[in-house]
């Protein structure tokens, strides 16, 4: 496909107005044209359309990109079979796709589409590779749970250089099928390409600093303890009566609000880099909106903390989330308040940039102790208004007015009086950025999460959810 004709099949898809049966056309000659750049932009590229191969039985197949032994799978072709175009690959039991030759260049990213086939029931794969012509595999990623609807995309971070093949393994035992189709690799070295346009803004949840150590949660999605990029089953797939359990995370309620609202939400894995300005990093902060970071446990290199202050000054939006002292997860001598006021303190650049530091305290309680909310777009905001909240056992923060004047209170304890001690909740803003500063990561926890992890449901209490959804939106400049 050459760029005019991209051009062109774009053209066409801007336009509005159309009958149902046009719709049904332009969907088709949408889903080409995003084929077509595709295959453009990735020297490998798999979609299934050539090749027959009718029944489960172990077998060889010529596909576009050589020769694949498609095991306990077959090429489906009915209207049961999710795909984009007219065929995909279809898996039962525990069967396989093994590709048979070597792809030069070695594995940047991966991304696959993946539906479960018709109305069966969710079944779970993985992607493992192979670099010494199939001897031995080794899983990248984490395992992939593929459910009824539309076909979702898993993205995998390869960077494995030289030559290299790939095998699709679904682990789940069952009569239940999957649908394969579309798989798509980078070179390695490479960045892939962006995503679709799209016009809700980026948040980035933090993944790389403990936040899942001990008893916490605070991760919007992770599968098997494995975390992604991309939270599985694709957004895509979010619908505005979705339930927060959709993802496993403790705090997946707030991923999905905001993915509901047409946003795209991410998360920073502990395998990932935080930094800014890299050309390198495909999850560089300055591609996004909002870098929200719950309870971190542990410390911020110095190149971290410089990213985060110049993603700031450059006009990200942070949300910083505390807890409790002595809320040491994993018994390094750090916890939550520690490791901000250590940024505030200690970053090379600038001592106390955002006007406050937390108390090292515990505390817990419900509070109506708020700013005049008179247009506030916090406490005011497009979600609703703020009324009440909860701590149970956070800090409070004490603010700096002469360190940085925009310091701001919002939320203060229960029967003190509103100045610059004892704040719960508070905004400040540093070069053309903004930040939002809660002491408790509880009124984010949403009561679910990974198999074994104690949580409770403070997300949909009193008013959490208008409280952290306004702020997220206000960081976002919405």
């Amino acid at each position: 496909m050459t760029n005019k004709t991209i051009l062109f099949v774009l053209g066409i898809l801007m336009f509005t107005g159309c009958r149902k049966q046009e719709q049904e056309l332009f969907s088709e000659i949408e889903n080409d044209a995003f084929k077509g750049i595709e295959k453009t932009l990735n020297p490998f590229f798999e979609d299934m359309e050539l090749g027959v191969k009718t029944a489960y039985t172990t077998g060889n197949i010529t596909l576009s990109t050589g020769s694949w032994t498609f095991n306990n799978a077959l090429i489906g072709t009915s209207t049961s079979d999710k795909k984009n175009g007219t065929q995909s690959a279809r898996i039962t039991s525990t069967g396989k796709l093994t590709l048979l030759t070597d792809k030069a260049n070695g594995a940047g990213t991966v991304t696959v589409k993946h539906a479960a086939y018709g109305t069966d029931a969710s079944s779970t794969w993985q992607l493992w590779y192979s670099t010494n012509t199939g001897a031995s595999y080794t899983q990248v990623g984490g395992t992939i749970t593929s459910v009824s609807g539309n076909l979702a995309t898993a993205t995998f971070t390869v960077n494995v250089a030289g030559n290299i093949r790939f095998e699709v393994r679904k682990i789940t035992g069952t009569s239940t099928r999957i649908n394969i189709d579309d798989i798509s690799i980078s070179d390695y070295g490479t960045t892939p390409p962006p995503p679709p346009p799209t016009t809700g803004k980026k948040f980035l949840f933090d993944a790389k600093h403990g936040q899942t150590f001990g008893n916490a949660d605070w991760v919007i999605d992770q599968d098997n303890s494995s975390i992604s990029q991309y939270p599985t089953p694709a957004q895509s797939n979010v619908t505005s009566t979705t339930t927060e359990s959709f993802w496993t995370g403790g705090i997946s309620a707030w991923g999905i609000a905001l993915a509901k609202q047409g946003h795209t939400v991410e998360s920073l894995s502990s395998s990932a880099s935080l930094t800014y300005g890299s050309t390198t990093n495909s999850q560089d902060l300055s591609l996004y909106d909002v870098f929200i970071v719950d309870e971190p446990n542990t410390l911020f290199s110095a190149s971290e903390k410089t990213a985060m202050l110049q993603f700031v000054q450059n006009g990200g939006g942070l949300f910083i989330v505390g807890n409790h002292n002595g809320s040491d997860r994993n018994s390094d001598g750090y916890d939550a308040p520690a490791i901000w006021n250590n940024f505030f303190t200690s970053n090379g650049i600038v001592s106390n940039p955002f006007g406050f530091s937390f108390a090292l305290v515990n505390l817990s309680g419900t509070t109506s102790n708020l700013a005049t909310a008179s247009n506030n777009p916090i406490l005011a905001g497009s979600q609703g208004a703020v009324t009440t909240i909860q701590y149970n056992n956070g800090t409070s923060m004490t603010m700096t007015p002469t360190a940085n004047p925009t310091v701001t209170g919002l939320i203060w304890r229960s029967g003190v009086t509103r100045n610059n001690s004892n704040v719960y909740c508070l905004t400040s803003t540093y070069g053309t950025g903004k930040v939002v500063a809660l002491g408790d990561s509880s009124p984010t926890d949403d009561g679910t999460g990974a198999p074994g992890d104690v949580l409770y449901n403070g997300w949909s209490a009193y008013s959490h959810t208008r409280l952290l959804m306004n702020a997220s939106l206000w960081l976002a400049d919405l």
